[in-house]
């Protein structure tokens, strides 16, 4: 097949796993509303026009046009105002952003929905409910991982030799070829060829590349690397040189664009592909975890270089924030690499499981709109009322998330300009995995 029509096979794979992960997500909020007894009008995946949709119960249940998110709406988000009334009218433009976010939630309302208002459930129901949307998100990502890493694993250095370097460079000068002057690699030196397998350094045994790489790492000058080759084991005499290699973290995993000054020996390791065992991979996605809030702190900062690659031609990095429309593209681009049909799938279940990921920790946000603000919200509620129990005072009553609507929309404001700088970037320097 062609590479457009594989890359339009990617981004509709991506599209329905997309659209899957939304529904799945509104599915939580859906399920548990109703557990609750909390009326909920529409179950809607998209946004914009309705292209299907069918009431059952006092449900709509639909899909409109754009599939960029979605939503289920429920009666009764906000309480009504201190007056008792769902709508009074304002000359403030701050005050009737708050009228108008009380009376959208009371659209709707019909005769005997007064026992059936989301706010006048108990703060821990409301908490449930919020949260459920993007816990799916979590653990459909962690089902998706953990089958993946346990079933078809991650591509692994071994102690096998894949290729001899010619020469010492600097990792950081990022360059391939030797220039004249640069001093002969020290593995080239002591006679390491394709093909050998390490598997002692200095006279410790080594069976992985991780132990090989710290003993590599922490040597400067003489040591003998014994290998295996056809069959005979050798031991070869090297002088490893002190140079700039790539920085790890405390999970020896190779820090982007940070270098330390280390040993070094100055070959290529074999790759093969490993499953994981069981903690291997609750390890691995933890790491995943972690790195996904990483990204979410770090993202203000990421902005001038998105700006310089959507703008200026700058450099799009590898770590740089992606959309839905970059990861569409990525999908596109797994489907035309020249890799077995299985890494194609294990690449794609491995975005999607990172798609997911990232709905769940974005939505967990403190902030209104995202899922975040109402459970703070509820939290907020529940600890002014306890607090009032214990000083022996009266009940405040529900908090009124409705007063922090201007500052939703200021939220929502800002996450729009940065969803469109993204989607330019996005469209003009996407992200490229080849």
């Amino acid at each position: 097949m062609s590479t457009i029509v594989l890359t339009v096979i990617g981004i509709v794979i991506f599209v329905f796993g997309l659209l899957f992960s939304i529904a799945w997500h509104e599915l939580g909020h859906l399920s548990t509303a109703k557990l609750f007894g909390i009326r909920v009008p529409q179950y809607m995946v998209g946004f914009g026009p309705t292209i299907w949709s069918r009431k059952k119960g006092d449900t709509e249940y639909g899909f409109k046009a754009i599939p960029a998110g979605g939503y289920i709406r429920m009666i009764g988000m906000f309480p009504p105002g201190p007056d008792g009334r769902i709508e009074s009218r304002s000359t403030s433009p701050w005050r009737s952003m708050v009228e108008d976010a009380r009376s959208a939630a009371f659209e709707e309302l019909e005769e005997g929905d007064e026992e059936r208002l989301f706010y006048t459930r108990k703060p821990w129901k409301r908490v449930i409910v919020m949260f459920a949307g993007p816990f799916m998100n979590l653990i459909l990502a962690v089902v998706i991982f953990m089958g993946v890493a346990m079933s078809f694993g991650f591509e692994t250095q071994t102690t096998q030799v894949a290729g001899v370097q010619k020469c010492v460079i600097s990792q950081s000068e990022k360059r391939q070829t030797c220039e004249k002057g640069d001093p002969v690699s020290p593995a080239r030196a002591a006679g390491l060829k394709e093909g050998d397998k390490i598997v002692a350094f200095d006279g410790a045994k080594v069976s992985t590349w991780a132990e090989l790489s710290d003993h590599i790492r922490n040597t400067i000058g003489p040591a003998t690397i014994t290998v295996v080759r056809d069959g005979k084991q050798q031991t070869l005499h090297a002088k490893l040189a002190k140079n700039m290699v790539a920085r790890k973290d405390s999970n020896g995993d190779v820090v982007p664009d940070k270098y330390v000054p280390a040993g070094y020996l100055g070959f290529a390791a074999q790759t093969e592909i490993k499953p994981l065992s069981f903690g291997a991979s609750v390890g691995r996605m933890g790491d995943m975890v972690g790195n996904g809030v990483d990204s979410i702190v770090a993202l203000p900062s990421k902005i001038p270089d998105l700006w310089n690659a959507a703008f200026d031609g700058g450099q799009r990095k590898a770590d740089s924030p992606v959309g839905v429309v970059g990861a569409a593209r990525i999908g596109g681009e797994v489907m035309t690499l020249h890799v077995p049909a299985q890494n194609q799938l294990a690449m794609m279940l491995f975005l999607l499981a990172g798609f997911n990921l990232s709905l769940f920790l974005f939505n967990m946000l403190p902030l209104l709109p995202l899922d975040g603000g109402h459970i703070a919200g509820a939290l907020w509620e529940a600890l002014r009322r306890n607090l009032a129990k214990v000083f022996r005072r009266p009940d405040p009553g529900p908090f009124d998330v409705a007063k922090l609507m201007p500052v939703a929309y200021v939220v929502a404001g800002v996450f729009v300009c940065f969803t469109l700088l993204v989607l330019v970037a996005d469209i003009v320097n996407p992200v490229k995995i080849t």
